[in-house]
């Protein structure tokens, strides 16, 4: 993911990133799917997709600890 996209993503509300990370969890349901059925010949695209889910939680992470830090926790 490259540090534009990073920036982007810090600027969503907790709950717009849940809703982008249920997104890419999907996303990367069908390429693994698309993969074993034989339609897919590039694993590397899984391989980003993962890293992308991955950013986003720990994006996700960071955020609600900021929250706890300020005494402000969201209950979503």
């Amino acid at each position: 993911m490259k540090r534009d996209e990073v920036g982007k993503l810090r600027q969503l509300t907790i709950a717009q990133l849940q809703d982008r990370a249920k997104e890419v969890k999907t996303d990367l349901f069908n390429t693994r799917f698309a993969l074993r059925t034989g339609h897919l010949s590039d694993f590397s695209k899984v391989r980003a997709i993962r890293g992308a889910y991955a950013q986003i939680k720990t994006i996700i992470s960071e955020k609600r600890i900021e929250q706890t830090k300020q005494g402000a926790v969201e209950t979503r």
